[in-house]
């Protein structure tokens, strides 16, 4: 069965801006349907990084919060600590980057919450049916939340080939354990030249799986993989061991989007911002070159739908000059492999149809334009 997927294409005039084709979107996809009066509704974004500019505008998510609020629901902005020891690998850090970054009460209308808690370990179980995974581990304000909208901007990606919905929904929803448990199948390792053996891991670690033999030591026998000791190295001398394959990652990804949807069957939405479509994550403390035109605005209740459209939008643009495009250039050529030749995008869309996370045929309904102003 097609889903539905909105699109709404980036003209505008004084009868009607983009921020309000944002909000048209909502209404058409029937987010009155899907968010009630009263749910405490998370609108999962990404705060960007220190140094990034590609993120959702903030003036953007502020439309969305309004309409939230119209639909009489109490909306919070949310993001997760990082896996990764950066600017956002616990609360503080995250919150004042986002604050950094526009995200501030002020601008967007509503307050921002870290899903995962102070350094990322407030998450739950969640039983998924997978192939690969029979339980992952969700932040608790996901879980908590009575409805959700998922603002993501969509973009290459160096270990996934793209990131849209369903990259935003399992590693943007997950706890730092559920990031581990995507990227990594073995314990973290320290850096013998970088550590000062300050112990701080040590006291981190509920395990006991960090042994001090002059220097950390981290006895992967006994190592769970929650990462609390990578979050509180302040030599970053602990270090996760990138060993996942990229397809099952992404196909970990899949199954933690899954566990990520748990009890929003029928409340939730998901708004991709195809704009500014950088060739790599906006994890990096840059944003590089667009690598086609901006395009327009996706939206459905669908987020394997809504992925695939935004990906058969950028691919059937051209792409630009000048940038991280190698291949692919022409309209119609496939623009994720153009910048990252090795990764198979499609996995993602393929194993999150197979697991009933979405479908991978929709229907494009178009939005007309504005009529021109006088």
């Amino acid at each position: 069965m097609k889903s539905t997927v909105f699109f709404a294409d980036t003209q505008s005039g004084p009868n009607e801006n983009l921020h309000d084709k944002v909000v048209r979107l909502m209404e058409e996809a029937q987010i009155g349907a899907l968010v009630r009066p009263g749910d405490l509704t998370a609108v999962k974004t990404h705060f960007g990084e220190k140094g990034g500019h590609a993120y959702v505008r903030p003036t953007f998510l502020r439309c969305i919060v309004d309409r939230l609020k119209r639909c009489g629901a109490a909306p919070f902005i949310t993001d997760s600590c990082t896996l990764y020891p950066g600017e956002r690998k616990e609360a503080v850090s995250a919150l004042r980057c986002g604050i950094e970054n526009g995200l501030a009460f002020a601008v967007v209308g509503a307050p921002l919450i870290l899903c995962d808690g102070l350094r990322g370990h407030s998450g739950r179980k969640v039983a998924v049916r997978g192939e690969i995974l029979s339980e992952v581990e969700i932040g608790e304000a996901i879980l908590d939340a009575d409805s959700m909208v998922v603002v993501s901007h969509f973009k290459g990606h160096e270990l996934t080939g793209f990131g849209g919905a369903v990259k935003n929904l399992g590693m943007g929803c997950s706890s730092r354990l559920g990031k581990m448990d995507q990227h990594s199948s073995v314990a973290p390792r320290v850096s013998e030249e970088a550590c000062t053996a300050c112990r701080r891991c040590l006291k981190a670690c509920a395990h006991g799986a960090i042994l001090m033999e002059g220097k950390a030591r981290i006895d992967p026998a006994r190592c769970v993989g929650c990462a609390r000791c990578i979050g509180v190295c302040p030599e970053k001398a602990i270090r996760i061991q990138w060993n996942e394959s990229s397809d099952l990652a992404m196909k970990k990804m899949a199954e933690y989007a899954l566990g990520a949807m748990d009890g929003k069957q029928g409340k939730a939405l998901f708004i991709n911002f195809i704009m500014q479509v950088s060739p790599e994550c906006d994890c990096y403390g840059f944003s590089d070159a667009p690598i086609v035109p901006d395009i327009g605005i996706v939206a459905g209740a669908d987020p394997v739908a809504v992925d695939q459209a935004a990906a058969d939008l950028v691919n059937a643009s051209p792409g630009l000059p000048g940038t991280a495009l190698k291949s692919g250039r022409e309209p119609g050529g496939d623009k994720f492999r153009g910048v990252h030749p090795a990764i198979d995008w499609e996995t993602t869309l393929a194993h999150g149809e197979k697991i009933g996370l979405g479908s991978r045929r929709y229907e494009l309904v178009r939005l007309a334009s504005p009529e021109p102003g006088p």
